[in-house]
């Protein structure tokens, strides 16, 4: 039996996960934002696809990068949108290490941008329904288990969980803070963000 590429299945949750955050929980996404994104990463792929002389130009794994893009990164300028774009893409052909990229794209992507006055992240847009969280936990582990990477998200998720739990003790917050900023469609959404391709 051929075994289905794990990045399909990322594509699908990640597009469906656009569709479901602007047609119900109205992000209110630029559709030229949007297009910009999508373009910009499919011909930085393309551009470093030749330039690295690539057997074939492969878009998959730009898409991942730049429909996550389009889920997290909130900017009014459509420039710094393409940048982000460009500069994910770009980030794993140049940084390297031992043939691998160093850094998980989209998110060198987001930490970069952020350091623009003009960029966000908004994970509270997901909002906490019982239904996304339990579909979203599902969709993240259906890819997990497809793609043979559980172990790099739970170390993610037990790292993050701990920052949060160890912040709130240390300040002497209730660790019903913690648990809520865990209670939403964008921690999932970077949960599964883990780029399966080159």
């Amino acid at each position: 039996m051929k075994i289905i590429d794990p990045r399909y299945y990322q594509i699908a949750i990640l597009g469906t996960g656009l569709l479901y955050g602007e047609w119900f929980l109205d992000f209110s996404l630029k559709p030229l934002s949007v297009m910009s994104i999508l373009m910009c990463a499919q011909i930085t792929q393309y551009f470093f696809s030749k330039v690295y002389r690539l057997a074939e130009f492969d878009p998959k794994s730009a898409l991942i990068s730049s429909l996550s893009l389009c889920l997290l990164l909130r900017t009014d300028s459509l420039l710094l949108a393409a940048c982000a774009a460009i500069l994910a893409i770009s980030s794993k052909f140049i940084i390297r290490w031992r043939g691998k990229h160093i850094f998980n794209p989209t998110n060198f992507a987001l930490v970069v941008m952020l350091l623009t006055s003009s960029v966000w992240v908004s994970p509270g847009q997901w909002g906490a329904t019982l239904f996304f969280l339990f579909a979203s936990a599902s969709l993240a582990l259906l890819v997990l288990t497809r793609s043979n990477s559980m172990d790099i998200t739970l170390a993610f998720i037990a790292c993050y969980a701990g920052v949060l739990f160890s912040r709130a003790y240390w300040l002497g917050d209730p660790f019903s803070i913690s648990v809520h900023n865990m209670q939403n469609g964008g921690f999932f959404t970077v949960c599964f963000l883990y780029d399966f391709g080159s």
